[in-house]
C-alpha cells in the first residue's frame, strides 16, 4: 500500500477496550456510506470517482492542458475553497512550492478569486503584462463573489489584449453541466467548459475536472494520480478498524476527541506539504465542524514551526493531538557539507544526507511530544509520486466521511459558510437583502 498508518505513538493514550467499543460505530458508518443511506448521500459521487469518471471529458482535459501549455506563459486559476485548494496542493506537493520559479516547459500558474484583495489582483495583472495568458474559472454557479469579481477583471484584460474572439480561445470554464449563470454565459460566449459534478462537493472535487485541468497544465501525470486513487478505492473498500487504515484513522481521532483532544494538528516535515495541509484543513473543517461538534483542524510544517508553535505543542494545553505525514523515500540526495573550521560544531554531521537529519528531527520530536502527553498518529507515505498522492487523497476523503458519520453530522454540507455571505450582501446593498441592511449596519 502507498500509505500506512503507524499507531505506535498513539497507543499509550488509547486502550484496546476503547478501540473495541468504537469499532461497531465505525463499521455502521462505513456500511451506511457504502449503501448510500446516510446524511448527504446525494453527494457521494467522489466515492467511486477514481474508476467511474467521465473518460471523454478526461481526454478533453488532457487536450486542453496541451493547448494551454503551447499558447500561454501564465495560467490563472480562478476559484475559492475546494475550487483551487486541491489543485494547488497537488501541484506544490509533486512539483514544488516554488513551481513558478522553476525552469520548465509548462506555464507559470497563479491562483486568484480566493480572496477579496484589490492589491492581489493588481499584482497578478502586473505579472501578466507582456505575457500570453490563459484562465480557468471554476465555479458551479458563477455567482460566488470572490471568483466572480476576479473573472470580471481577467476576462476584461484578455478581451482588451486579444479581442473577444481571441480571448474566447484562452478562457476555460469549469462549472455546472447544464444550469447556472456561468454555464449559460460560457455557452453563449463559446468557451470550452468542463463539469463540476452534481454529486461531488467542492472539497471532495480535486480528482474531477475541478482539480485535474490545472494539475495537467503543470505537467503532472493524471493517469498516475487517478490510478493511485483507484488503488486506495480498492484497498480500502472493506475491512474494519484493525485491517482498514482509513477506518482506523477515523476511529483513533474520534476516540481522542471524546477524551478531550479537540484540536488535530496535521504535521508535515517538508515545505511542499504545506498546501496539502491547507486542503486537508478545509476537507475536515468544513465536513465536521457543525452542530457544535468537530475537531478543529490545524497544521504545522516542522522543523520550521518547532521554533515557534513547538513550545505550545510541547507544553501548552493538553487538548491537542498530531497526525504526522512522513514521506518514507527521500527524493533529494543533498548532504551536509564539511566545514574545515567547524565554526558551528556540526562536523559530526558532515556527509550525512539531509533526509536522514530531517527524519531524526521527526523521530526526536515524536518522542518529545509523546513524553509531553501529546498523542501522535503517523501516516507513512511510500514516496513523493503522483500515484502515492492519489492514494493519500482518497484515504483522507474516505476517512473524513466515515468520521463525520460517527460524529452524527452531515459531512457533505456547509450551512455555516452561507452566514457571512448573507451579511456581506446585505451590507453591500445587494437587491433582495434590504430588510437585513439597516439592522446589520446598526450593529457595526
Amino acid at each position: 500500500m502507498a500509505l500506512r498508518l503507524d499507531d505506535k505513538f498513539v497507543k499509550p493514550f488509547i486502550t484496546d477496550e476503547e478501540i473495541s467499543a468504537i469499532a461497531p460505530e465505525i463499521e455502521a458508518a462505513a456500511a451506511s456510506l457504502r449503501a448510500k443511506t446516510g446524511k448527504g448521500a446525494e453527494m457521494l459521487g467522489w466515492l467511486d470517482l477514481p474508476e467511474n469518471y467521465d473518460k471523454e471529458e478526461f481526454a478533453r482535459i488532457k487536450a486542453a492542458a496541451e493547448k494551454i501549455k503551447k499558447t500561454c506563459d501564465v495560467f490563472i486559476v480562478i476559484g475559492i475553497g475546494g475550487s483551487y485548494l486541491g489543485s494547488r496542493a497537488v501541484i506544490e506537493f509533486l512539483r514544488s512550492p516554488r513551481y513558478n520559479l522553476l525552469k520548465k516547459d509548462t506555464p507559470d500558474i497563479y491562483f486568484s478569486g480566493c480572496n477579496i484583495s484589490g492589491s492581489d489582483l493588481d499584482e497578478l495583472l502586473a505579472i501578466c503584462e507582456g505575457r500570453d495568458v490563459c484562465i480557468n474559472v471554476i465555479s458551479k454557479s458563477g455567482t460566488t463573489t470572490e471568483p466572480a469579481v476576479a473573472f470580471r477583471y481577467f476576462r476584461a484584460w484578455l478581451e482588451n489584449k486579444y479581442g473577444k474572439e481571441g480571448a474566447k480561445e484562452r478562457i476555460f470554464v469549469t462549472t455546472d453541466k447544464a444550469r447556472g449563470t456561468l454555464k449559460s454565459f460560457s455557452t453563449d460566449a463559446g468557451y470550452e467548459t468542463f463539469v463540476v459534478p452534481d454529486d461531488v462537493g467542492g472539497r471532495f472535487s480535486v480528482l474531477s475536472a475541478v482539480g485535474l485541468l490545472p494539475i495537467a497544465v503543470s505537467g503532472i501525470n493524471l493517469d498516475e494520480l487517478m490510478s493511485g486513487a483507484a488503488d486506495a478505492m480498492t484497498a480500502l473498500s472493506a475491512g474494519d478498524v484493525y485491517t482498514n487504515d482509513a477506518y482506523k484513522y477515523a476511529a483513533l481521532r474520534n476516540i481522542l476527541y471524546r477524551k478531550g483532544k479537540v484540536t488535530e494538528i496535521l504535521v508535515g516535515y517538508e515545505p511542499y506539504e504545506q498546501m496539502f495541509c491547507e486542503w486537508w484543513k478545509q476537507l475536515y473543517g468544513e465536513s465536521e465542524g457543525k452542530d457544535g461538534k468537530g475537531l478543529y483542524p490545524s497544521s504545522v510544517i516542522f522543523s520550521t514551526d518547532l521554533h515557534s508553535l513547538g513550545q505550545y505543542v510541547q507544553s501548552g494545553l493538553r487538548t491537542i493531538f498530531e497526525t504526522v505525514l512522513s514521506v518514507e523515500t527521500p527524493d533529494s540526495e543533498a548532504k551536509v557539507p564539511n566545514d574545515p573550521a567547524n565554526i558551528d560544531g556540526l562536523n559530526f554531521l558532515s556527509g550525512m544526507p539531509m533526509a536522514e537529519v530531517n527524519r531524526t528531527a521527526m523521530n526526536g520530536t515524536l518522542l518529545a511530544h509523546v513524553d509531553g502527553e501529546v498523542p501522535n498518529i503517523v501516516l507513512r507515505l511510500a514516496e513523493r509520486s503522483a500515484r502515492a498522492l492519489g492514494y493519500m487523497i482518497y484515504f483522507f476523503e474516505l476517512a473524513c466521511a466515515v468520521s463525520g458519520y460517527v460524529l452524527d453530522v452531515n459531512p457533505f454540507d456547509q450551512p455555516g459558510v452561507e452566514a457571512y455571505k448573507k451579511n456581506m450582501f446585505a451590507l453591500l446593498g445587494k437587491p433582495g437583502y434590504e430588510e437585513m441592511t439597516a439592522e446589520l449596519r446598526a450593529r457595526l
